[in-house]
């Protein structure tokens, strides 16, 4: 009898790293998972230690070879997804100058906004399909060229955290197409740098790493790395792709029409085209899944940490009492929110609490609720929050159906997902079916399909639609969704609206935290 093969799925994500160990037909055989912290001294950092990051990874490759009794030989491929949009600055030895600045650090705002009405920014997000924003590498390394000249000038390359990971097990310097794309720096029709995108951020591409497509191989890894691991040093390592990309592929969303939504503690809508697409308005993203597959649609900041945020600031008793009777505080709150009619009986929530990016792509936007009245009681703000997370993003769908038209069918993942009243929501708002996939692990998932195409055991990446079963089906009610059509006018005019307001607060913000 021949022995199991294996294969891992690694995704290197904001909060935490994961490793995935899956038989070949996709059944979950061992997952391991560890976090480390995001350093945030100021409003406007968000960093990492990139060396912590990368122990996690090795950490969580270990853990799931042990908990499996897998060989080496027994390992067909490792294959990697990743979190988008990080700079780190190396020296000539590959040690980190800077910690890694994640898409959530803020500090090139500025920039950010002198390369949208200075610089042609919108001409260059036509080529490069990154929208100009603050998470966006481009206006970091303009940032760091312009007011941090010594550290900048003493940088040997500036790198995705993916990128130092390879680096450190194989002593290369590669980047996918995927992860390149989303550096508002890769022109998406030639798959190589953008001359122009480089000449702003003051560098040339000797100091970037070399770009590869999402299916290229590694192999020779550092034998120390190996032996930790219990690998062989032969062990294909598959550069993969970001984890949004690798997230629809992991759900099944790869066929036109078919639109993943995803609200973990930030959210995304994404959707798979055969050809890069921009969006006039600069809207919407268009990341490479592979060379021949594109991903378009938007991300927003504000998800499911919002939930939280409203539990922590309104429910302080419902958390209390969810302890005594030994139950989740957030199931309580759910059947809380559930006696309160669709719409919060006229409270709208615009969920800005940390800026937005899709489809605003305005770091100065700010939360706020609309509508309140003395009928308004804390079941009615909370149930705000949540109708309000699902409007932003169904206001992101509304901007791509003007490029693809009206989806198919939306399969619908993330922590949000656990919450049936919160499934119906959407459903609801976005007045379509809406599918829960069996799979909570879609991005490892997704590498690993995408690891199979590239090892040539497969030729499809529809191989995923035998991996990939629905766990719950949801249909709109017409009477709630006929309630949120006349909402969303409302919701999407206020925000217009208040686009000066918000700069106006920000700047407010910003000086009386300076005082």
């Amino acid at each position: 009898m021949s022995q199991p093969m294996y294969m891992i799925g690694v995704d290197i994500g904001t909060t935490s790293t994961k490793s995935v160990l899956f038989e070949e037909n996709g059944t979950v055989v061992a997952k391991a998972d560890e976090g480390y912290p995001l350093f945030t001294p100021t409003a406007s950092i968000a960093e990492q230690d990139p060396d912590q990051i990368f122990r996690a990874v090795i950490h969580t490759l270990k853990s799931v070879i042990m908990q499996s009794g897998a060989n080496a030989d027994q390992i067909m491929f490792v294959s990697f997804s990743s979190a988008m949009h990080s700079v780190i600055a190396v020296d000539a030895e590959g040690k980190p100058l800077t910690r890694c600045i994640t898409w959530g650090d803020n500090r090139s705002a500025a920039w950010s906004e002198r390369l949208k009405h200075e610089f042609g920014g919108h001409h260059i997000y036509l080529r490069t399909g990154t929208p100009i924003h603050p998470m966006s590498p481009l206006p970091k390394l303009m940032w760091l060229r312009h007011d941090m000249e010594s550290l900048f000038n003493r940088t040997s390359k500036f790198i995705s955290i993916k990128e130092y990971v390879f680096a450190r097990l194989f002593g290369e310097y590669v980047i996918d197409y995927s992860i390149a794309s989303a550096t508002g720096m890769f022109n998406l029709t030639k798959l190589d740098w953008d001359e122009e995108a480089l000449a702003l951020a003051g560098i040339t591409r000797d100091r970037l790493s070399q770009p590869v497509p999402t299916t290229h191989a590694m192999q020779g890894m550092n034998l120390v790395f190996a032996e930790e691991l219990g690998l062989d040093g032969s062990t294909p390592f598959i550069v993969g792709a970001s984890d949004g990309v690798l997230s629809n592929l992991g759900v099944n969303a790869i066929e036109p029409g078919v639109v993943a939504a995803t609200i973990g503690t930030s959210g995304a809508i994404r959707t798979v085209v055969d050809k890069p697409v921009t969006d006039p308005k600069g809207r919407t993203f268009c990341y490479a899944l592979t060379d021949k597959l594109w991903v378009i649609g938007g991300a927003v900041n504000n998800g499911g940490m919002l939930l939280r945020w409203a539990r922590d600031e309104f429910a302080a008793a419902e958390v209390e009492t969810a302890k005594r009777l030994g139950i989740d505080a957030y199931d309580l709150l759910m059947q809380i929110v559930s006696q309160v009619r669709p719409g919060a009986d006229g409270l709208l929530f615009h969920p800005y609490l940390t800026g937005e990016r899709a489809p605003l792509w305005n770091s100065n936007a700010r939360g706020s609720f609309f509508g309140l009245t003395m009928h308004h009681r804390k079941e009615h703000l909370i149930r705000s929050v949540l109708e309000g997370v699902i409007f932003n993003l169904y206001t992101v769908l509304l901007a791509m159906e003007e490029n693809i038209g009206r989806p198919t069918k939306i399969q619908a993942t993330g922590g949000f997902a656990r919450s049936p009243l919160w499934r119906q929501m959407m459903a609801d708002i976005f007045d379509q079916e809406v599918v829960v996939p069996e799979s909570f692990e879609s991005s490892c998932l997704g590498a690993v399909v995408l690891g199979l195409y590239a090892t040539d055991r497969v030729d499809s990446l529809n191989v995923v639609s035998k991996m990939v079963g629905a766990t719950h089906v949801h249909h709109p009610i017409k009477a709630n969704a006929e309630v949120y059509h006349q909402l969303l006018p409302i919701y999407i005019r206020l925000a217009r609206q208040l686009e000066t307001e918000y700069e106006a607060i920000a700047k407010f913000q910003q000086q009386y935290a300076q005082s």
